[in-house]
């Protein structure tokens, strides 16, 4: 392989290494945020636009028209909100609640995690196993958009009266830091009819995934006085991260093969299904909700790539659907 021949090239040669190293990108992160916590709680005023950046060079890839074509056949659309907004928080709420009865922080967290859009990084999973790239769009600029009002109303009607919750505070935060930042990359694509991503991606990308490790770290040094590693809740508290995320996955592949969804969109619907924008749970929760409401952010962000490569290696035969799969490069996003 040739050595990298201007900035452009340097760019793209680091977003391919960062690709490859998704599954450790975030846990990094945490563990930065733990070793170091003075330096990276420092960034904390910083986050929202910081966390701009990352939303910016997904939304950067976006088309109305290649999302407008999916929804005139809505039903993966329709299965993958059901899955990730009805069944999967009801399940979360179900099982935090049994496993940490009487801790309504804690269950607050779980809910949180469980109400957010799908992660922008489901993105790079679906191409990298062939799914359908336009129908990953379209789940990641709907739920996005939506959150502001979904993530309250989920949190409100599940959780009622057990918590205090600043409602308004946090659906301005997720404007701010999603919902904002998507308007603009959709409206550059589209105003600069696709030269925006070709001339801002090969730059933007590494940074988005550089910007997500800061994130992690100054979410994680913002708790990192008040965890301790020798408690058993904290080890409850990751263990049940872990089962979650499993179960979304397979709740997720069953609902696509009792539909009979092809399999480019069976692939698409496990992913944007699986995976979160964990990122924004965790500063929302460290923002506006106690403590121990951000260890399941915290924590779910540790394995949550890692769950992507597992889940989709036992589920999906890690296999891909062509010779080739898609160059990672190509679907720089991160989350």
């Amino acid at each position: 392989m040739d050595s990298p021949r201007g900035p452009a090239d340097f760019a793209l040669a680091l977003n391919t290494r960062l690709d490859r190293m998704m599954p450790v990108l975030t846990p990094l992160g945490v563990v930065l945020g733990f070793l170091l916590p003075r330096l990276f709680i420092t960034l904390r005023p910083w986050i929202p636009w910081i966390f701009g950046i990352m939303t910016l060079s997904g939304a950067l890839k976006l088309k109305v028209r290649e999302i407008g074509l999916t929804l005139r056949f809505p039903l993966p659309i329709v299965l993958t909100l059901i899955t990730s907004h009805v069944i999967m928080p009801l399940l979360v709420f179900f099982f935090s609640g049994i496993v940490f009865r009487g801790d309504g922080d804690t269950i607050s967290g779980y809910v949180l995690v469980y109400s957010v859009p799908t992660a922008v990084s489901g993105f790079i999973w679906v191409a990298m196993y062939r799914g359908d790239k336009a129908l990953a769009l379209a789940l990641i600029l709907i739920t996005t958009v939506a959150a502001p009002v979904m993530v309250p109303f989920s949190m409100s009607v599940l959780l009622g009266r057990r918590v205090v919750l600043d409602m308004s505070g946090i659906a301005l935060s997720l404007v701010m830091m999603v919902v904002v930042p998507t308007i603009i990359g959709v409206g550059a694509n589209e105003i600069s009819r696709g030269r925006a991503p070709r001339i801002l991606g090969p730059c933007l990308d590494p940074l988005a995934k550089l910007c997500m490790i800061l994130v992690v770290a100054a979410n994680a040094a913002a708790v990192a006085p008040r965890v301790r590693f020798d408690d058993p809740h904290v080890w409850l508290v990751a263990g049940l991260c872990i089962f979650f995320a499993a179960a979304g996955y397979c709740v997720s592949r069953i609902i696509a093969l009792i539909c009979r969804l092809s399999p480019e969109k069976q692939i698409t619907v496990f992913f944007s299904s699986g995976l979160r924008n964990i990122s924004a749970a965790a500063t929302v929760a460290i923002e506006f909700l106690p403590q121990e409401a951000a260890l399941p952010a915290l924590l779910g962000i540790v394995f949550q790539q890692t769950m992507a490569a597992l889940m989709g290696r036992l589920l999906l035969g890690g296999r891909v659907f062509g010779k080739k799969t898609v160059s990672a490069e190509k679907a720089g996003c991160s989350n």
